[in-house]
C-alpha cells in the first residue's frame, strides 16, 4: 500500500518528540473540493458545525467569536467562508464520515508502522476557513498534525517553555480553568518556527507547544488531528496533577524541574481525582456572539452589547 507520507528514518525517529514537516498527497484527493466539502457540511450534525470570527490584531485575543450558523446549509456556509472573515471547524469528523474515517484508519496504521508509536483518542477536525483569517496564539494538551490540503497558512510554532508558556497557564487548562488562548508577546516571534504551510505540507509538533495561524490572501481548507500516545497522556495527567498540587496545597511544582521519582504518584493522584469528577474548573461555555444570515453569509450580525472588531490600521511609513 502506498503511504500517505513521505517518511525518512529521521522522520520516524523524531515523531511525536520534535517539530517535523512532511510531504503528502491527499491534497489531490475528491474528500476536499468544493463540491464534496457542501456536500459533508449538509450530512454533519448541525451541533458539530462551529462557526468562528476573529479580530484583526493577533495580540489582541479576546477577539474570537463563537457564531450561530442560523438555516444556513453547505453551499452558503461555504460561499460565507469565500466572502467573509469566518473559520469553520467541524469536530470529530471522522466519527461522522465513513471515507475520513477510513482516512483516519490509515493514517495511524502508518504511523504505528512507521514509528512504532502507539497512538490513543484521535479525532479529526476539519478546517474551512477565509482569506486572511487567523487562529491566536494557544496550545493543544494533546499531541497534532495540521495537514494542508488548499490554500497557504502561515504557521508559527512556539517553544513548550518559558517564557512562551508558564506552568500555571498550562495547568489551568488542563484543569480546564481557561481555553488554550495564552497571552501572547509579539516578541516570541524570534523564538520560533516560521512556515508557510502549502498543500501537500503537514506539520507536527511537540506537545503543548503554543502557535498560531495566519491564512494567506485565499480559502484554507486544513485537517487538525489531536491524539495521544502512552508518553502524552502521561505529561497530561501530570500537569492535571500539578495543577492539583498548586491549587489544594499551595506548591509549586514544575516541569522543567521534574522529580522522576514522584512523577507516578502525582500522575496516579491525577487519575483518581479524575475518576472521582474531576477538578471543577470555571471554565465557561461556548457563548454565541453572532449569527449569520444566508442573505449575507460572509457577515457576522453581532449581538447586542458584543463590539465588532475592527481593521487594524497601521500609521504610514
Amino acid at each position: 500500500m502506498d503511504t500517505l507520507l513521505n517518511w525518512t528514518p529521521e522522520h520516524a525517529r523524531r515523531f511525536t518528540r520534535d517539530n517535523l514537516l512532511f510531504d503528502h498527497d491527499l491534497h489531490q484527493s475528491d474528500l476536499f473540493g468544493d463540491e464534496a466539502l457542501i456536500g459533508l457540511i449538509d450530512r454533519f450534525p448541525r451541533e458539530g458545525v462551529e462557526v468562528f470570527t476573529m479580530g484583526y490584531d493577533p495580540a489582541t485575543s479576546g477577539q474570537w467569536f463563537f457564531g450561530r450558523r442560523g438555516n444556513l446549509d453547505g453551499r452558503a456556509l461555504l460561499d460565507g467562508v469565500k466572502a467573509g472573515r469566518l473559520w469553520l471547524n467541524l469536530r470529530k469528523v471522522n466519527h461522522h464520515d465513513p471515507a475520513i474515517n477510513a482516512l483516519c484508519e490509515r493514517m495511524f496504521e502508518e504511523i504505528a508502522a512507521r514509528t512504532g508509536v502507539s497512538t490513543l483518542k484521535p479525532d479529526l477536525g476539519l478546517l474551512i476557513s477565509s482569506p486572511n483569517a487567523h487562529v491566536f496564539y494557544h496550545l493543544d494538551m494533546p499531541l497534532v498534525m495540521l495537514w494542508q490540503l488548499r490554500g497557504v497558512k502561515k504557521v508559527h510554532v512556539y517553544p513548550a517553555a518559558a517564557p512562551c508558556i508558564r506552568d500555571a497557564d498550562l495547568e489551568a487548562i488542563a484543569l480546564r480553568e481557561s481555553d488554550e488562548q495564552l497571552p501572547y508577546d509579539p516578541a516570541w516571534d524570534r523564538m520560533a518556527l516560521i512556515h508557510d504551510l502549502k498543500p501537500g505540507e503537514m506539520m507536527t509538533w511537540v506537545q503543548n507547544a503554543p502557535h498560531r495561524i495566519v491564512n494567506g490572501d485565499m480559502v484554507n481548507v486544513s485537517l487538525s488531528i489531536e491524539f495521544q500516545t502512552p508518553k502524552s497522556l502521561w505529561r497530561a495527567n501530570l500537569i492535571y496533577g500539578n495543577g492539583l498540587l498548586r491549587r489544594w496545597f499551595g506548591f509549586k511544582p514544575s516541569l522543567t524541574q521534574r522529580k522522576l521519582w514522584l512523577e507516578p504518584f502525582v500522575v496516579a493522584f491525577a487519575r483518581i481525582v479524575k475518576l472521582a469528577g474531576g477538578f471543577r474548573g470555571n471554565k465557561s461555555p461556548l457563548k454565541p456572539r453572532f449569527s449569520l444570515d444566508a442573505s449575507r453569509p460572509g457577515v457576522p450580525l453581532f449581538d447586542e452589547g458584543v463590539t465588532p472588531p475592527e481593521p487594524v490600521r497601521r500609521s504610514a511609513a
